[in-house]
């Protein structure tokens, strides 16, 4: 079986050093070492060797692994009752290195694809105390229940934050974010910005590369399955207003023995078409620009999973757009290709500036945003859907200044 990794949404891919001592705050844990500061949270035990691949067992395996690098994925499409429409994404990172503490880091980006406007925050905690997770009789874990406040010993404003939290088992998920009023504002939405959603699994997990084990060779390997389909309802909050939303989220979870895969970065594509058909495309790059490893997941209306090897499949960029803010050129539009589904997709963002500079908790800047979908299959037929894609390694890195 040949074996491939996948670039899913992991920042800590591409660029996770060591994490130093002790940061709290503000200071990065994905990047280069920042000046330490003080932590009230104990050192984490490392993990123990296992033998890996190991079955990819749930709800079980939906709980937190004592490895060195693990993160719970959503991002989603959500429609009001006055017809506006946002896409979102959220996202918790949890990583062990040897005896510094278990370091968690949060991000929360929410696109209004009515109202050309894209706003994001970012928490960074320390400690175990995040972890709540549910365990059964023999003490392994049921789900996951995690609760980042994003504490900082140094600074008394983070002490009474109201906790961002995200927790499931088996495909039903709750999810709840709610800036404090200084993050609303840094943010650009004044007022308040938080989302509180209930998620519901209409189709069983996909296992990517075929039993949800992805091989990086010398690097290390990781487990990966997705939940490509899932209901959302509930409410988000922007500027301070709270509406009623319903829509659907895709959710990633990844974890494993690897800090470092690849030198260039990656193109990632989640698509969700109106008939029913959810692919997931990975596009790795090289330092040199090449892509040694593309891979994908095809999950049909009725569940079904096939794998799709590199050569089952194109990516054209169709358009390329800058950032103001950080100068990075991205591509801005895709044509894709798979030739034996007799498919056909284009995909544009619905909002052109969808960049996060997350520099202060994980020392990225990453590109992930939502899509305007077109597809056609082999009888002509046109249908739309909803996408997500992320961007990496377009932009600089390291701490912010």
């Amino acid at each position: 079986m040949t074996r491939h990794r996948s670039p899913t949404l992991a920042l800590v891919l591409l660029l996770l050093l060591p994490i130093v001592a002790g940061c709290t705050g503000g200071a990065p844990i994905l990047a280069a070492p920042v000046a330490p500061r003080p932590s009230l949270a104990p050192p984490t035990a490392p993990p123990v060797p296992v033998a890996d691949p190991l079955p990819v067992v749930l709800p079980r395996d939906d709980g937190p692994h004592d490895r060195l690098t693990e993160w719970w994925y959503y991002t989603g499409h959500l429609r009001s009752d006055d017809g506006a429409r946002y896409g979102f994404e959220y996202v918790i990172f949890r990583a062990e290195r040897g005896a510094f503490p278990t370091s968690w880091v949060s991000h929360l980006a929410v696109t209004d694809e009515s109202g050309d406007r894209f706003v994001y925050a970012q928490r960074l905690e320390v400690g175990d105390q995040v972890d709540g997770s549910p365990t059964g009789a023999d003490g392994a874990p049921t789900g996951f229940d995690l609760s980042l406040t994003g504490v900082d010993p140094t600074d008394p404003a983070t002490f009474d934050r109201t906790a961002w939290t995200m927790a499931g088992s088996d495909g039903t998920d709750r999810l709840a974010a709610t800036l404090a009023p200084d993050e609303a504002a840094a943010a650009g939405s004044p007022g308040g910005l938080g989302l509180d959603l209930t998620l519901e699994a209409t189709k069983a997990p996909a296992l990517h590369d075929r039993d949800g084990w992805i091989d990086f060779g010398a690097a290390g390997g990781s487990y990966y399955y997705s939940r490509t389909a899932m209901t959302a309802d509930g409410t988000l909050t922007m500027d301070g207003r709270t509406v009623q939303v319903d829509g659907a989220a895709w959710f990633d979870h990844q974890w494993g023995d690897f800090i470092s895969v690849g030198g260039g970065g990656w193109d990632w594509f989640a698509v969700n078409l109106d008939d029913g058909t959810d692919i997931s495309l990975s596009l790795v790059r090289d330092a040199d620009g090449s892509y040694p490893l593309v891979y994908g997941t095809i999950v049909d209306p009725d569940g079904t999973v096939r794998h799709l090897d590199g050569d089952a499949f194109a990516v054209e960029v169709t358009d390329r757009w800058t950032s103001p803010a950080t100068g990075a050129d991205y591509p801005a539009g895709w044509r894709i290709g798979i030739p034996e589904e007799r498919l056909t997709i284009t995909l544009s963002p619905t909002v052109a500036a969808q960049e996060l500079d997350t520099r202060a908790t994980t020392g990225v800047i990453y590109w992930e945003g939502s899509q305007v979908v077109r597809a056609s299959n082999g009888s002509g037929a046109a249908m739309g859907g909803e996408a997500y894609v992320e961007l990496t390694g377009y932009g600089p890195s390291g701490a912010a200044e």
